[in-house]
């Protein structure tokens, strides 16, 4: 069972001949990695491969299996389009350097006033009245919203990681309208992602995704002029934890994690491996503008803490 982003990498004929060639054949079932880590019975399956190294940890622990493999990596980044950051630029939300970043300080600061678009001073590329919201998948199944959370809720604590009930307390009124305020939300990154790419602006300015999804994209000839990458700062590093359930899950992760072949085709797909070559190499390709260093990465809460403030969350949903 993988996280519903790297189901692409796993159906890739390019993927299964070269794990053939290893004498192994794969088939996967997708799903929103907290999902995988709180729900499922994972009896029948030989690994696990959600997206962050809590959601792994959750699983190891009851089990005590203390194997892993970090296989792939990917930052959080937010999906937009041109016209959205020059926009957001004016208000000093993002900036252009090598690329463009987020300052998610002030972006909570815009948010918490419930700011609407059409109250953008000399907006004219996109006058809607809808809040000033970031999309993203719901917090209640998805690790890609739990990484969104590990983010704000970082900044909301004072540039710090959240720890203890006093600090879960403090932030909550802060993120947990970030999450309501947007209405429906998909169970994975898949949906939101799907509608940037083919919807456009109207309807998703501004999504969380992983860098991944985006590289992967472009890669595949899927975005269009215009579209652009920001990362937050700060963001946060979600690692494609894979953990074997037995010694066939176990060879997997070997192969995955050592494979040149896999290695490479992983960065087709937009991870970042132990190989920076790859991803340096297929991205400078195909001149898909990303960081090249990545500085301002903040580590996430433990499970345990991100779990309590996933619920207090969930608890605001009533």
């Amino acid at each position: 069972m993988v996280g519903s982003e790297k189901q692409a990498f796993f159906n890739d004929p390019r993927v299964s001949a070269a794990l053939a060639r290893q004498g192994v054949k794969i088939e996967v079932d997708p799903a929103g990695s907290r999902e995988i880590a709180t729900s499922v019975d994972l009896g029948r399956y030989d690994f696990v491969f959600p997206s962050s190294a809590p959601a792994a940890d959750r699983i190891q622990r009851p089990r005590r299996i203390n194997r892993e493999y970090a296989v792939f990596s990917s930052p959080m980044v937010i999906a937009t389009f041109e016209p959205i950051a020059e926009l957001l630029a004016k208000e000093g939300i993002a900036k252009r350097d090598a690329v463009w970043t987020f300052d998610i300080a002030r972006y909570l600061r815009l948010a918490a006033k419930g700011t609407r678009w059409d109250q953008l001073k000399d907006n004219k590329t996109y006058p809607v009245r809808k809040n000033i919201l970031i999309t993203t998948t719901d917090p209640r199944s998805s690790n890609s919203a739990a990484m969104y959370l590990s983010i704000t809720s970082y900044v909301a604590n004072g540039d710090a990681v959240v720890q203890g009930a006093a600090a879960e307390k403090k932030v909550l009124p802060t993120v947990s309208p970030l999450f309501l305020r947007q209405g429906y939300t998909d169970a994975t990154t898949e949906g939101p992602f799907e509608d940037y790419l083919s919807v456009g602006m109207g309807k998703t300015p501004l999504v969380c995704v992983y860098e991944a999804q985006f590289v992967g994209a472009a890669v595949r000839g899927q975005t269009k002029p215009g579209m652009v990458l920001m990362y937050p700062s700060p963001t946060v590093l979600s690692k494609h934890t894979l953990v074997p359930l037995n010694a066939e899950g176990d060879r997997v992760g070997r192969l995955l994690s050592t494979d040149p072949e896999l290695q490479r085709l992983a960065a087709v797909h937009g991870f970042r491996t132990a190989d920076a070559a790859q991803f340096a190499k297929v991205t400078g390709d195909r001149k898909i503008p990303v960081a090249t260093d990545l500085i301002d990465v903040v580590e996430t809460p433990t499970f345990d803490t991100l779990e309590n403030l996933l619920g207090g969350v969930s608890k605001a949903y009533g």
